[in-house]
Protein backbone atom coordinates (compact mmCIF):
# COMPACT_ATOMS: atom_id res chain seq x y z
CA UNK A 1 0.00 0.00 0.00
CA UNK A 2 2.94 2.13 0.78
CA UNK A 3 4.55 1.48 -2.67
CA UNK A 4 1.37 2.60 -4.24
CA UNK A 5 1.01 5.76 -2.59
CA UNK A 6 4.52 6.85 -3.31
CA UNK A 7 4.10 6.07 -7.49
CA UNK A 8 0.72 7.91 -6.78
CA UNK A 9 2.46 11.04 -5.17
CA UNK A 10 5.16 10.42 -7.59
CA UNK A 11 2.80 10.79 -10.85
CA UNK A 12 0.75 13.64 -9.19
CA UNK A 13 3.98 15.82 -9.00
CA UNK A 14 5.29 15.09 -12.30
CA UNK A 15 1.83 16.03 -13.43
CA UNK A 16 1.64 19.02 -11.91
CA UNK A 17 5.16 20.34 -12.98
CA UNK A 18 3.84 19.11 -16.53
CA UNK A 19 1.11 21.32 -16.02
CA UNK A 20 3.45 24.19 -14.64
CA UNK A 21 5.88 24.44 -17.83
CA UNK A 22 2.75 23.91 -20.06
CA UNK A 23 1.09 27.19 -18.08
CA UNK A 24 4.35 29.13 -18.22
CA UNK A 25 4.58 28.21 -21.92
CA UNK A 26 0.78 29.76 -22.95
CA UNK A 27 1.12 32.69 -20.28
CA UNK A 28 4.23 33.34 -22.66
CA UNK A 29 2.71 32.95 -25.57
CA UNK A 30 0.13 35.59 -24.44
CA UNK A 31 2.60 38.27 -22.69
CA UNK A 32 4.31 37.78 -26.48
CA UNK A 33 1.28 38.44 -28.34
CA UNK A 34 0.62 41.80 -26.21
CA UNK A 35 3.82 42.88 -26.08
CA UNK A 36 4.05 42.35 -30.06
CA UNK A 37 0.49 44.24 -30.72
CA UNK A 38 1.61 47.20 -28.30
CA UNK A 39 5.63 47.69 -29.89
CA UNK A 40 6.19 45.72 -32.90
CA UNK A 41 2.81 47.09 -35.33
CA UNK A 42 3.82 50.72 -35.52
CA UNK A 43 2.23 50.97 -38.79
CA UNK A 44 0.01 47.53 -38.78
CA UNK A 45 2.61 45.38 -40.09
CA UNK A 46 5.30 44.04 -38.19
CA UNK A 47 8.44 45.60 -37.66
CA UNK A 48 11.02 45.35 -34.87
CA UNK A 49 11.68 48.57 -32.59
CA UNK A 50 15.27 49.57 -31.67
CA UNK A 51 15.25 50.24 -27.99
CA UNK A 52 16.75 52.78 -25.84
CA UNK A 53 15.68 52.76 -22.04
CA UNK A 54 13.33 50.27 -23.16
CA UNK A 55 11.87 52.88 -25.57
CA UNK A 56 11.58 52.78 -29.56
CA UNK A 57 14.27 54.83 -30.44
CA UNK A 58 14.07 53.42 -34.03
CA UNK A 59 12.28 51.00 -36.20
CA UNK A 60 14.06 48.29 -38.63
CA UNK A 61 13.77 44.99 -40.17
CA UNK A 62 10.97 46.52 -43.12
CA UNK A 63 12.37 44.57 -45.41
CA UNK A 64 10.79 41.58 -44.12
CA UNK A 65 7.65 42.80 -42.80
CA UNK A 66 5.16 41.88 -45.08
CA UNK A 67 6.66 38.19 -44.54
CA UNK A 68 6.57 37.97 -40.62
CA UNK A 69 3.05 39.83 -40.76
CA UNK A 70 1.93 36.04 -42.77
CA UNK A 71 3.59 34.16 -40.11
CA UNK A 72 1.65 36.21 -37.50
CA UNK A 73 -1.35 35.66 -39.29
CA UNK A 74 -0.80 32.44 -38.80
CA UNK A 75 0.26 32.08 -35.45
CA UNK A 76 -2.65 34.39 -34.09
CA UNK A 77 -5.31 31.73 -36.38
CA UNK A 78 -3.72 28.78 -34.68
CA UNK A 79 -4.72 30.48 -31.05
CA UNK A 80 -8.19 31.76 -32.25
CA UNK A 81 -9.21 27.96 -33.09
CA UNK A 82 -7.66 26.38 -29.65
CA UNK A 83 -8.43 29.19 -27.72
CA UNK A 84 -11.91 30.72 -29.30
CA UNK A 85 -10.82 34.60 -27.82
CA UNK A 86 -11.49 37.57 -28.89
CA UNK A 87 -8.08 38.84 -28.25
CA UNK A 88 -6.84 36.50 -30.89
CA UNK A 89 -9.70 37.51 -33.18
CA UNK A 90 -8.87 41.22 -32.88
CA UNK A 91 -5.33 40.28 -33.63
CA UNK A 92 -6.30 38.43 -36.81
CA UNK A 93 -8.45 41.20 -38.26
CA UNK A 94 -5.48 43.36 -36.87
CA UNK A 95 -3.19 41.11 -38.92
CA UNK A 96 -5.18 40.99 -42.11
CA UNK A 97 -5.77 45.08 -42.13
CA UNK A 98 -1.90 45.27 -42.51
CA UNK A 99 -1.19 42.63 -45.24
CA UNK A 100 -4.19 44.86 -47.07
CA UNK A 101 -2.46 47.80 -46.38
CA UNK A 102 0.80 46.66 -48.22
CA UNK A 103 -1.29 45.73 -51.06
CA UNK A 104 -3.22 48.44 -51.29
CA UNK A 105 -0.18 51.24 -51.15
CA UNK A 106 1.39 49.88 -53.83
CA UNK A 107 -1.93 50.71 -56.66
CA UNK A 108 -1.51 47.92 -58.25
CA UNK A 109 -2.57 44.59 -56.34
CA UNK A 110 1.23 44.26 -55.75
CA UNK A 111 3.10 43.23 -51.78
CA UNK A 112 5.08 45.90 -50.58
CA UNK A 113 7.67 44.82 -48.41
CA UNK A 114 6.78 47.32 -45.90
CA UNK A 115 5.02 50.33 -45.40
CA UNK A 116 5.65 53.97 -43.35
CA UNK A 117 4.08 56.97 -43.41
CA UNK A 118 5.15 59.92 -44.39
CA UNK A 119 4.84 62.05 -41.93
CA UNK A 120 6.23 59.28 -39.07
CA UNK A 121 9.74 60.30 -37.61
CA UNK A 122 10.76 57.07 -38.41
CA UNK A 123 10.27 57.33 -42.03
CA UNK A 124 14.08 58.51 -42.88
CA UNK A 125 15.78 56.11 -40.95
CA UNK A 126 14.24 52.91 -42.15
CA UNK A 127 14.03 54.53 -45.79
CA UNK A 128 17.99 54.51 -45.42
CA UNK A 129 18.63 51.03 -43.92
CA UNK A 130 16.05 49.72 -47.30
CA UNK A 131 18.09 52.10 -49.74
CA UNK A 132 19.04 49.43 -51.75
CA UNK A 133 15.51 48.25 -52.17
CA UNK A 134 14.36 51.12 -53.19
CA UNK A 135 10.89 52.92 -52.31
CA UNK A 136 8.00 54.47 -53.82
CA UNK A 137 5.21 56.56 -52.16
CA UNK A 138 1.18 55.27 -52.23
CA UNK A 139 -1.88 55.78 -49.88
CA UNK A 140 -3.75 53.37 -48.31
CA UNK A 141 -6.94 54.27 -47.04
CA UNK A 142 -6.69 58.19 -46.00
CA UNK A 143 -2.98 58.40 -45.70
CA UNK A 144 0.05 58.90 -47.67
CA UNK A 145 3.12 56.14 -47.19
CA UNK A 146 6.18 55.01 -48.40
CA UNK A 147 6.61 51.78 -48.89
CA UNK A 148 9.83 49.78 -50.10
CA UNK A 149 9.81 47.52 -53.23
CA UNK A 150 11.93 45.04 -54.50
CA UNK A 151 9.45 42.43 -53.04
CA UNK A 152 10.83 38.95 -53.19
CA UNK A 153 9.48 35.68 -53.47
CA UNK A 154 10.07 35.03 -49.57
CA UNK A 155 6.97 38.01 -48.89
CA UNK A 156 4.54 36.25 -51.24
CA UNK A 157 4.86 32.47 -49.40
CA UNK A 158 5.14 34.23 -46.26
CA UNK A 159 1.94 36.25 -46.95
CA UNK A 160 0.05 33.51 -48.62
CA UNK A 161 0.79 31.40 -45.75
CA UNK A 162 -0.79 33.59 -43.27
CA UNK A 163 -3.61 33.31 -45.62
CA UNK A 164 -4.07 29.79 -45.79
CA UNK A 165 -4.01 29.36 -42.21
CA UNK A 166 -6.61 32.08 -41.58
CA UNK A 167 -8.78 30.57 -43.87
CA UNK A 168 -9.02 27.26 -42.83
CA UNK A 169 -8.95 28.06 -38.69
CA UNK A 170 -11.17 31.49 -38.27
CA UNK A 171 -14.36 30.66 -39.56
CA UNK A 172 -16.11 34.28 -39.33
CA UNK A 173 -17.29 35.74 -42.55
CA UNK A 174 -15.57 38.94 -42.34
CA UNK A 175 -12.05 37.20 -41.90
CA UNK A 176 -13.00 34.66 -44.87
CA UNK A 177 -14.31 37.67 -46.64
CA UNK A 178 -10.89 39.83 -46.21
CA UNK A 179 -8.43 36.38 -47.08
CA UNK A 180 -10.60 36.00 -49.93
CA UNK A 181 -9.90 39.43 -51.65
CA UNK A 182 -6.56 39.53 -50.97
CA UNK A 183 -5.74 35.82 -52.15
CA UNK A 184 -7.50 37.27 -55.41
CA UNK A 185 -6.19 40.16 -55.59
CA UNK A 186 -2.24 38.83 -55.07
CA UNK A 187 -2.64 35.86 -57.71
CA UNK A 188 -4.74 37.70 -60.38
CA UNK A 189 -1.54 40.34 -60.72
CA UNK A 190 0.85 36.92 -60.33
CA UNK A 191 -0.62 35.18 -63.39
CA UNK A 192 -1.15 38.39 -65.38
CA UNK A 193 2.31 38.98 -65.34
CA UNK A 194 3.47 35.66 -66.24
CA UNK A 195 4.61 35.10 -62.60
CA UNK A 196 6.82 37.67 -62.22
CA UNK A 197 6.64 40.68 -59.63
CA UNK A 198 6.71 44.32 -61.99
CA UNK A 199 7.33 47.76 -59.69
CA UNK A 200 5.44 50.19 -60.99
CA UNK A 201 9.18 51.95 -62.95
CA UNK A 202 9.04 48.31 -65.43
CA UNK A 203 11.41 46.61 -63.13
CA UNK A 204 10.82 42.77 -62.31
CA UNK A 205 12.36 42.17 -58.65
CA UNK A 206 11.47 38.71 -59.17
CA UNK A 207 9.90 35.62 -60.60
CA UNK A 208 8.75 32.75 -60.12
CA UNK A 209 9.70 31.11 -62.83
CA UNK A 210 11.35 27.67 -62.16
CA UNK A 211 9.49 27.07 -59.45
CA UNK A 212 6.52 24.79 -59.65
CA UNK A 213 6.52 23.68 -55.96
CA UNK A 214 5.71 27.47 -55.22
CA UNK A 215 3.05 28.33 -58.26
CA UNK A 216 1.38 25.66 -57.40
CA UNK A 217 1.04 26.42 -53.24
CA UNK A 218 -0.02 29.65 -53.88
CA UNK A 219 -2.59 28.01 -56.51
CA UNK A 220 -3.32 25.72 -54.09
CA UNK A 221 -4.36 27.66 -51.43
CA UNK A 222 -6.27 30.13 -54.58
CA UNK A 223 -8.36 26.73 -55.50
CA UNK A 224 -9.27 26.32 -51.47
CA UNK A 225 -10.39 30.07 -50.79
CA UNK A 226 -12.05 30.39 -54.36
CA UNK A 227 -12.46 26.60 -55.84
CA UNK A 228 -14.67 28.66 -58.66
CA UNK A 229 -12.19 30.79 -59.91
CA UNK A 230 -8.88 28.88 -59.37
CA UNK A 231 -9.99 25.50 -59.50
CA UNK A 232 -9.16 24.52 -63.24
CA UNK A 233 -6.49 26.60 -63.38
CA UNK A 234 -4.28 25.43 -60.20
CA UNK A 235 -5.67 21.66 -61.73
CA UNK A 236 -3.86 22.30 -65.33
CA UNK A 237 -0.77 23.52 -63.48
CA UNK A 238 -0.92 20.43 -61.73
CA UNK A 239 -1.45 18.09 -64.95
CA UNK A 240 1.56 19.73 -66.80
CA UNK A 241 4.03 20.63 -63.53
CA UNK A 242 3.35 18.29 -60.13
CA UNK A 243 6.39 15.88 -61.40
CA UNK A 244 8.79 19.27 -61.14
CA UNK A 245 7.85 20.08 -57.29
CA UNK A 246 10.94 17.93 -55.94
CA UNK A 247 13.83 19.20 -58.15
CA UNK A 248 14.00 22.36 -56.77
CA UNK A 249 13.36 21.40 -52.90
CA UNK A 250 16.37 18.69 -53.70
CA UNK A 251 18.78 21.23 -55.06
CA UNK A 252 18.07 23.15 -51.97
CA UNK A 253 18.40 20.20 -49.25
CA UNK A 254 22.35 19.51 -50.85
CA UNK A 255 23.97 22.64 -48.33
CA UNK A 256 21.84 22.59 -45.28
CA UNK A 257 23.69 25.48 -44.09
CA UNK A 258 23.84 28.53 -46.08
CA UNK A 259 20.80 30.57 -47.20
CA UNK A 260 18.78 28.26 -44.57
CA UNK A 261 15.88 30.72 -44.68
CA UNK A 262 14.95 28.62 -47.85
CA UNK A 263 13.58 25.91 -45.90
CA UNK A 264 11.28 27.98 -43.79
CA UNK A 265 10.09 28.88 -47.15
CA UNK A 266 9.73 25.05 -48.22
CA UNK A 267 8.06 24.08 -44.99
CA UNK A 268 5.42 27.05 -45.35
CA UNK A 269 4.84 26.25 -48.91
CA UNK A 270 4.26 22.63 -48.18
CA UNK A 271 2.23 22.51 -45.03
CA UNK A 272 -0.98 23.84 -47.60
CA UNK A 273 0.41 21.87 -50.86
CA UNK A 274 0.71 18.60 -49.31
CA UNK A 275 -2.18 18.34 -46.92
CA UNK A 276 -4.63 20.15 -49.24
CA UNK A 277 -4.04 17.69 -52.26
CA UNK A 278 -7.09 15.62 -52.87
CA UNK A 279 -5.10 13.40 -55.62
CA UNK A 280 -3.18 10.73 -54.34
CA UNK A 281 -1.24 10.61 -57.61
CA UNK A 282 -0.45 14.00 -57.95
CA UNK A 283 0.22 14.53 -53.91
CA UNK A 284 3.02 11.27 -54.66
CA UNK A 285 4.89 13.83 -56.65
CA UNK A 286 4.72 16.48 -53.95
CA UNK A 287 6.17 14.19 -51.59
CA UNK A 288 8.95 13.63 -53.30
CA UNK A 289 9.85 17.07 -52.50
CA UNK A 290 9.10 17.39 -48.72
CA UNK A 291 11.10 14.04 -48.32
CA UNK A 292 13.99 16.00 -50.10
CA UNK A 293 13.47 18.89 -47.41
CA UNK A 294 12.72 16.82 -44.47
CA UNK A 295 16.21 14.66 -44.85
CA UNK A 296 17.57 18.10 -44.89
CA UNK A 297 16.06 19.04 -41.81
CA UNK A 298 15.14 16.21 -39.43
CA UNK A 299 18.33 16.45 -37.43
CA UNK A 300 18.25 19.95 -36.80
CA UNK A 301 16.25 20.36 -33.54
CA UNK A 302 13.44 23.16 -35.29
CA UNK A 303 10.18 23.38 -33.68
CA UNK A 304 8.91 25.10 -36.46
CA UNK A 305 9.79 22.58 -39.19
CA UNK A 306 8.66 19.56 -36.30
CA UNK A 307 5.40 20.71 -36.36
CA UNK A 308 5.00 21.02 -39.98
CA UNK A 309 6.10 17.60 -40.29
CA UNK A 310 3.19 16.75 -37.47
CA UNK A 311 1.16 18.38 -40.21
CA UNK A 312 2.12 16.14 -43.03
CA UNK A 313 2.85 13.18 -41.17
CA UNK A 314 0.51 12.58 -38.34
CA UNK A 315 1.91 11.91 -34.46
CA UNK A 316 5.15 10.39 -33.57
CA UNK A 317 6.71 10.12 -30.47
CA UNK A 318 10.11 11.22 -30.88
CA UNK A 319 9.24 13.73 -32.90
CA UNK A 320 6.67 15.50 -30.57
CA UNK A 321 8.70 14.80 -27.40
CA UNK A 322 11.75 16.68 -29.07
CA UNK A 323 9.47 19.66 -29.93
CA UNK A 324 8.03 20.24 -26.15
CA UNK A 325 11.64 20.32 -25.34
CA UNK A 326 12.74 22.58 -27.93
CA UNK A 327 9.67 25.33 -27.16
CA UNK A 328 10.37 24.58 -23.84
CA UNK A 329 14.16 25.56 -24.34
CA UNK A 330 13.40 28.73 -26.27
CA UNK A 331 11.73 30.26 -23.15
CA UNK A 332 15.36 31.00 -21.96
CA UNK A 333 16.72 32.92 -25.04
CA UNK A 334 16.03 36.68 -24.82
CA UNK A 335 14.41 38.45 -27.49
CA UNK A 336 16.89 41.04 -28.30
CA UNK A 337 19.96 40.67 -30.48
CA UNK A 338 22.85 40.68 -28.41
CA UNK A 339 26.32 39.36 -30.47
CA UNK A 340 27.37 35.89 -30.25
CA UNK A 341 29.94 34.10 -31.24
CA UNK A 342 31.07 30.43 -30.27
CA UNK A 343 33.85 29.85 -32.50
CA UNK A 344 36.62 27.99 -29.70
CA UNK A 345 34.01 26.19 -27.71
CA UNK A 346 32.37 24.58 -30.43
CA UNK A 347 34.14 22.97 -33.70
CA UNK A 348 33.86 24.11 -37.20
CA UNK A 349 33.34 21.96 -40.02
CA UNK A 350 33.54 22.64 -43.52
CA UNK A 351 33.12 26.47 -43.20
CA UNK A 352 34.74 28.99 -40.75
CA UNK A 353 30.62 29.92 -39.46
CA UNK A 354 29.25 26.30 -39.73
CA UNK A 355 29.39 23.69 -35.99
CA UNK A 356 29.60 20.26 -37.02
CA UNK A 357 26.22 19.44 -35.01
CA UNK A 358 23.56 21.68 -34.46
CA UNK A 359 23.74 24.53 -31.25
CA UNK A 360 21.18 24.06 -28.20
CA UNK A 361 18.66 26.33 -28.51
CA UNK A 362 19.74 28.99 -26.06
CA UNK A 363 23.07 29.84 -27.74
CA UNK A 364 21.78 29.87 -31.15
CA UNK A 365 22.35 33.15 -32.75
CA UNK A 366 20.00 36.17 -31.77
CA UNK A 367 17.58 36.82 -34.82
CA UNK A 368 14.27 37.95 -35.94
CA UNK A 369 12.89 34.40 -36.25
CA UNK A 370 14.93 31.67 -34.56
CA UNK A 371 13.82 28.36 -36.90
CA UNK A 372 14.88 30.06 -39.93
CA UNK A 373 18.40 30.37 -39.80
CA UNK A 374 21.04 27.62 -39.56
CA UNK A 375 21.33 25.82 -36.44
CA UNK A 376 25.17 25.50 -36.98
CA UNK A 377 25.60 29.51 -36.92
CA UNK A 378 28.67 29.71 -34.66
CA UNK A 379 28.49 33.89 -34.55
CA UNK A 380 26.27 36.49 -35.60
CA UNK A 381 24.06 38.68 -33.59
CA UNK A 382 24.06 42.89 -33.40
CA UNK A 383 24.35 45.00 -30.52
CA UNK A 384 21.37 43.76 -28.30
CA UNK A 385 18.79 47.08 -28.98
CA UNK A 386 16.32 45.51 -31.74
CA UNK A 387 13.95 43.32 -29.74
CA UNK A 388 12.48 40.44 -32.18
CA UNK A 389 8.55 40.09 -32.09
CA UNK A 390 8.73 36.45 -30.75
CA UNK A 391 7.05 34.87 -33.61
CA UNK A 392 8.94 32.46 -33.37
CA UNK A 393 7.51 31.08 -29.94
CA UNK A 394 3.67 32.47 -30.94
CA UNK A 395 3.65 30.42 -34.13
CA UNK A 396 4.71 27.13 -33.12
CA UNK A 397 3.61 27.14 -29.46
CA UNK A 398 0.04 27.75 -30.62
CA UNK A 399 0.34 24.61 -33.84
CA UNK A 400 1.75 22.68 -31.11
CA UNK A 401 -1.61 23.35 -29.06
CA UNK A 402 -3.57 22.88 -32.01
CA UNK A 403 -2.04 20.05 -33.19
CA UNK A 404 -2.26 18.12 -29.73
CA UNK A 405 1.32 18.14 -29.49
CA UNK A 406 1.29 20.24 -26.12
Amino acid sequence: MGEVRVRCAVLLLAALALASRLGAGEAEALRLSERLAALHLPFGTVLDPVLEDGRPAAYTRCGDSALWTGHYLAGESFRYSVTRSEAALEAVRTALAGLRALVDVTGRDLLARCLIPEDSPFAPGILSEEATHGHFCGAAGERAYFWVGNTSRDQYLGVFFGLGVAHELVDVPDVRDAVRLLVARLLDRLMKDNWAVVLPDGRVSTVFWGRADQQLGLLQIGRRVAPERYGSVYRNYRFWYASSVAAPLAWEALDPHNSYFKFNLAAINLYHLLRWEDSSYYKWWYERGYEAWRRATAGHGNAHFNLVARAVEGPRGDRDAETRLLLEEWLNRPLTDEYLDWRGKYPSCFQEDRACAPLPVLERIRTDFLWQRSPFLLYGGGTGRIEGAGIDYILPYWMARYYGVL
